[in-house]
């Protein structure tokens, strides 16, 4: 174990549009807390970022866009397509991810953190790990997820593919591997399968969803005073309840079913609202790391 003792830190690494930030943000909702680097190189690289301007200087003004920002397209077509400038541009923005990634976890208050890299095996972070767990998916998929998500040409998205170390060689260094080539239930089901092996005392049985209410749960509903009233963060075993509140509050102009509202938690926080034990109420947000 390493210096944050009370901690265990899993390492989610993959290569690209192999579904990790998806697993992430699964784990996430099992309770851990959770780190995407890529973020991380994100802020550093912004204007007011410790790595913006050593960038610049080694790349020039003409990776800038309009606003003065650096334009991630620009620097990543320069990057993908010179190794030793990748190199250069790791040099100077790892350093201060690891940083980061350290004081993030020193300051999280869950019990586990999850760490997304997908250098994570060729950089320092790897030591700082107890599991490792690796996102697979066929070629296939990760093309048509590069082209659907991020707009890219099948020569762009093999460029990138190319320049990332094998699957195999992230498999074999893997205590846990998730394979992301099916449904969103099946990638939840591994996540939650795993995570039961690695936490028996946290898992809990999904609860059976409650789709009606009947006259006199609403009327108590209706009496109840902010003493009676529950908040609290969902969790995606409640998929199906929330997918049932939702249809029944539009009046069937929203219908949501279990995977629906499955596939928004890959995206998307809720709060429930419970009123005397029964569900009554659901908000949303969009999320990213660190931001709501």
């Amino acid at each position: 174990m390493h210096a944050t003792k009370k901690k265990t830190i899993i390492g989610l690494t993959g290569n690209i549009a192999t579904g990790k930030t998806v697993v992430r943000k699964m784990l996430g909702h099992l309770g851990a807390y959770t780190i995407d680097a890529d973020a991380l190189t994100h802020r550093i690289l912004a204007k007011d970022g410790p790595g913006h301007k050593p960038v610049v200087d080694l790349f020039g003004k003409f990776i800038l866009g309009p606003d003065g920002a650096i334009d991630r397209s620009k620097l990543g077509n320069v990057v993908f397509a010179d190794p030793d400038a990748l190199v250069s541009l790791e040099a100077i923005v790892h350093p201060y991810v690891r940083k980061a990634v350290d004081f993030l976890i020193a300051n999280a208050e869950q019990d586990v953190v999850v760490v997304e890299a997908i250098k994570l095996l060729e950089s320092p972070l790897r030591e700082k790990v107890d599991s490792i767990w690796v996102t697979v998916s066929s070629e296939d998929h990760q093309l048509n997820r590069m082209a659907i998500k991020r707009g890219m040409s099948t020569s762009e998205a093999r460029q990138r593919m190319n320049r990332q170390s094998a699957q195999q060689e992230k498999t074999d260094a893997a205590d846990v591997i998730i394979e992301n080539n099916g449904s969103f239930d099946d990638t939840w089901q591994q996540v939650q399968a795993a995570w039961a092996r690695l936490f028996p005392e946290t898992t809990e049985p999904a609860p059976v969803p409650k789709v009606e209410t009947t006259l006199q749960e609403r009327e108590a509903m209706a009496a109840a005073t902010l003493a009676d009233m529950v908040a609290e963060r969902a969790k995606p075993r409640q998929a199906a309840e929330i997918g049932a509140l939702i249809t029944r509050l539009s009046r069937g102009e929203r219908r949501l079913d279990r995977m629906d509202v499955m596939a928004a938690f890959g995206e998307k926080a809720f709060m429930l609202l419970f009123v005397r034990g029964q569900l009554a109420g659901v908000v949303g947000w969009q999320v990213e790391n660190l931001v709501a």
